[in-house]
């Protein structure tokens, strides 16, 4: 008894002292996690997601430190036991790779923002609007409302088109009228039609202008600038404004027109 007594003296302020640094630093590490997600929320420039992914990285990263810092305290070696968690690391990374891959894509779309929540986007192959942007897949919704789910992975590794990325858009039209017309006429209804348009921007000014000389009809462009959310509303209304106003005025609108001959056999 006496020689147990003994042993346990000597080991006592060795598990003292692991203990104290196995509390001590849990309690650290747990501090560190909040101030650091507290402070990249307040600088507004990184999103919530990614904040909380960020800061939960930081504490799982200094628990293992304080488990090895406390088992090192406790007297067991600790260099066999970091390399087989860098081993076991490894090995999960090989097999996790495409989902990691995954995740990273996720972290560097939530970091530089190529879009945001509410966007009308084009990517990997779909197009729609972003419900939820998460670490591993991107959520978007088809004009139609199906749900679409991407991994985040296929959308940062290909071309991004973000219909919403700016404040205005430019509206692109096209008019064919006949060769028999009167271009300057039709462009001036045209240019009437524009100036009924409240929504329609006066800087940069609208282009109207002769684009082509088809096969059956001269096409006048017409470009007018938008804002973005009026896009598809002036889109719409301007098409059905000259249609009516060239029926109005005479001016006729050519569409393709196919002659078939018929022959009498000679017998």
């Amino acid at each position: 008894m006496q020689g147990l007594a003994e042993k346990a003296a000597a080991f006592l302020p060795s598990v003292l002292g692991a203990l104290v640094v196995l509390v001590v630093g849990l309690w650290i590490a747990g501090r560190i996690k909040k101030i650091s997600a507290n402070a990249m929320k307040r600088t507004g420039r990184i999103d919530e997601t990614l904040a909380g992914f960020l800061s939960s990285l930081i504490h799982y990263g200094l628990i293992a430190l304080v488990l090895i810092t406390t088992l090192g305290v406790f007297g067991v070696p600790t260099t066999s036991f970091a390399a087989i968690i860098g081993a076991a690391g490894l090995a999960v990374g090989f097999a996790l790779q495409g989902t990691l891959g995954h995740v990273a894509s996720g972290v560097m779309m939530l970091g530089f923002r190529p879009f945001d929540v509410g966007d009308y986007v084009e990517a990997a192959g779909v197009a729609g609007t972003v419900k939820h942007i998460g670490l591993f897949t991107t959520e978007m919704a088809t004009p139609d409302n199906k749900k679409i789910i991407v991994p985040n992975g296929k959308i940062f590794d290909d071309i991004i088109t973000n219909y919403a990325g700016y404040d205005t858009r430019r509206v692109d039209l096209v008019f064919g009228i006949s060769y028999g017309d009167d271009i300057d006429k039709a462009i001036a209804l045209i240019k009437s039609e524009l100036e009924k348009e409240d929504r329609v921007k006066v800087d940069p000014a609208p282009v109207i202008e002769v684009d082509n000389l088809g096969d059956s009809s001269v096409d006048i462009i017409c470009r007018p600038w938008v804002d973005r959310a009026d896009y598809f509303g002036v889109k719409w209304a301007l098409t059905k404004a000259v249609k009516q106003r060239f029926d109005a005025e005479g001016v006729s609108i050519p569409f393709p027109c196919r002659s078939i001959y018929m022959e009498k056999d000679a017998a």
